[in-house]
């Protein structure tokens, strides 16, 4: 019993000892590197996640917004039973159990398994308690209206990173970089603390955006658009409203278009904004150039006369005809019924040089400045680099390459009495407290006189009315002041101009003498006909309309009818 008891003694003894040398080699010797395995083990590297902020139109009404979700990772280290696992989590995520394995057999502390899920999904995974499975506050971005101004608000990959539109361009605003902390976690996963007093619920929120674009008008000139592509069965189409005396865009689309909640089955030519990244020559909406270019020099007057009896014009020894043949027209008749013949010797009687200048002026060949990615210039050769035929093609708006909002923004300063504005459709970026962070200035410089400005809207007027080009552009109650344009586009096989595929376009303003909106409606390769006037003013016509009864606006022959507007409240 005696002998049993010493026995037991040593053990004990030995044991202690053993004990005290590894607590003596642990706590000494090694210290640092048992101090760091327990610092692996037990320190978690968490990202804050980052909100973007909320994209509102300009009246307040939420665009683009944030939902809470959770992403799903695997820790491989921590897995003792990959296939399992793999397995299991098969069944609930849709997935391969392959393509799981292959996450989860690796050397790397941190893979994704699946990104921005639902909270109730996520739970689903949580009650399988899968020791080396966890789970990441993450927020995911949505846009509640679809598709509605898509080309204009962009979309984010699944970082939230902004890949187009505004939430590209105004990427830094929206979404500031996230920060990294550092957390002690127990055995199962739990935060203990940072001693900084870090919490999981804390996040970082961006800045707001404020666009100048009205969800209402968006909706009516997307509606109406929608109808002419189809109608028409057009190869594109692209409608902008813009207000002509500040540049702000009030609304912009593009057919075809996508869904910005889900831009991966998009294809390219789908996600592309064709007002600003799709060039054409516009025909006779360019004639706006020589017309107030020979009023400006004082070349001509309302009343000056050409004779276009003939039908066509040489030049460089190429015959350039008139779709209707005309007699002797004045230069508002010019304009008016758009002669091709009469427009080319208003050019000639420019010259080459004040032609391009005036082009020059106007902005053609540069980029507008509008705050969204991926806006081209357009061209236009100097004189130097001008054929034989160039004054004349260039006078019609051929051998030119110009982008819708171009065209509209040449329009806007006949509307806004002579000043070439800047267009923008972000006019604020708020903090989260509601601070201004940034304030868009609007630009305007002056690039005609008021006089030839009032003489050439009162051309424009005629274009709508009777004899003109665009009876159909009219709106009911409001004058409207514009210009068609019919351009052939050319055949790439031939190099020629198809007699086949045009562009047809209408662009203007209204009310003529006191603008609210200034609008152009662009359709590529229409069937059946082939005239701006007839294709793209009545959808010109039907936005205008709705638009101008959206926002209130009195008809012109109110008083004389004896009409009482009601403002809505």
């Amino acid at each position: 019993m005696r002998k049993r008891a010493i026995i037991l003694s040593t053990a004990i003894t030995f044991g202690f000892i053993a004990v005290v040398f590894r607590l003596v080699d642990i706590m000494l010797f090694n210290h640092e590197w048992f101090s760091a395995k327990a610092k692996f083990q037990q320190v978690r590297k968490e990202i804050i996640p980052v909100k973007r902020g909320i994209i509102f139109d300009r009246r307040g009404r939420e665009l683009a917004i944030n939902l809470d979700t959770e992403s799903i990772y695997a820790d491989p280290s921590e897995i003792t039973s990959p296939d399992k696992v793999a397995s299991a989590l098969s069944e609930r995520i849709n997935q391969k159990p392959e393509i799981i394995l292959a996450k989860l057999n690796t050397d790397r502390r941190f893979n994704w398994i699946k990104r921005k899920v639902g909270i109730e999904y996520a739970q689903g995974i949580k009650d399988l308690k899968l020791r080396g499975i966890g789970f990441a506050p993450e927020v995911k971005r949505y846009y509640p209206k679809g598709s509605l101004a898509s080309h204009v608000i962009g979309f984010v990959n699944v970082d939230n990173s902004g890949l187009e539109g505004v939430e590209r361009r105004y990427d830094r605003y929206l979404a500031p970089r996230s920060e990294k902390a550092y957390v002690f976690r127990d055995a199962k996963g739990n935060v203990l603390s940072d001693g900084q007093g870090f919490s999981l619920s804390r996040e970082i929120k961006g800045n707001n955006l404020v666009l100048t674009i009205d969800e209402g008008l968006q909706y009516i000139l997307e509606k109406n658009l929608d109808a002419a592509y189809l109608h028409w069965k057009a190869a594109s189409a692209t409608a902008i409203m813009m207000d002509p005396y500040t540049g702000e865009i009030l609304a912009m689309a593009n057919r075809p278009t996508f869904d910005i909640n889900d831009p991966s089955d998009a294809a390219p030519n789908q996600r592309r904004n064709r007002a600003i990244t799709d060039c054409y020559e516009p025909g006779s909406t360019f004639k706006i150039i020589a017309g107030t270019a020979a009023l400006e020099e004082g070349i001509v007057n309302p009343d000056t006369k050409f004779d276009c009896s003939a039908g066509y014009i040489e030049v460089g020894g190429k015959r350039i005809k008139d779709d209707h043949r005309h007699g002797v027209l004045s230069f508002k008749e010019v304009i008016q019924k758009s002669s091709n013949v009469g427009t080319i010797k208003i050019g000639f009687s420019l010259g080459r040089e004040r032609l391009y200048e005036y082009i020059k002026r106007f902005g053609f060949g540069e980029k507008t400045g509008i705050d969204l990615v991926g806006e081209v210039s357009g061209w236009v050769h100097s004189p130097s680099k001008w054929s034989g035929t160039s004054i004349g093609a260039i006078s019609i708006g051929q051998e030119i390459a110009v982008t819708p909002l171009q065209v509209l923004r040449a329009y806007a300063a006949i509307a806004n009495g002579g000043f070439l504005v800047r267009p923008y459709v972000v006019s604020e970026v708020k903090s989260p407290d509601g601070n201004t962070v940034y304030k868009i200035n609007p630009e305007a410089k002056r690039i005609l006189s008021e006089k030839t400005v009032n003489v050439f809207r009162e051309i424009l007027k005629t274009v709508t009315e009777e004899g003109g080009t665009a009876p159909e552009a009219a709106v009911d109650g409001n004058q409207v002041a514009g210009k068609t344009g019919t351009a052939q586009l050319i055949d790439p096989k031939t190099r020629r101009y198809s007699k086949e595929k045009f562009v047809s376009s209408f662009v203007g303003f209204v009310p003529a003498d006191k603008p609210k909106i200034a609008m152009i409606v662009v359709i590529h390769e229409p069937k059946g006909q082939i005239y701006g006037g007839v294709v793209a003013g009545p959808v010109f016509r039907k936005i205008a309309s709705e638009s101008l009864s959206y926002l209130s606006v009195p008809r012109d022959d109110s008083g004389e009818k004896g009409l009482l507007m009601v403002s809505k409240k």
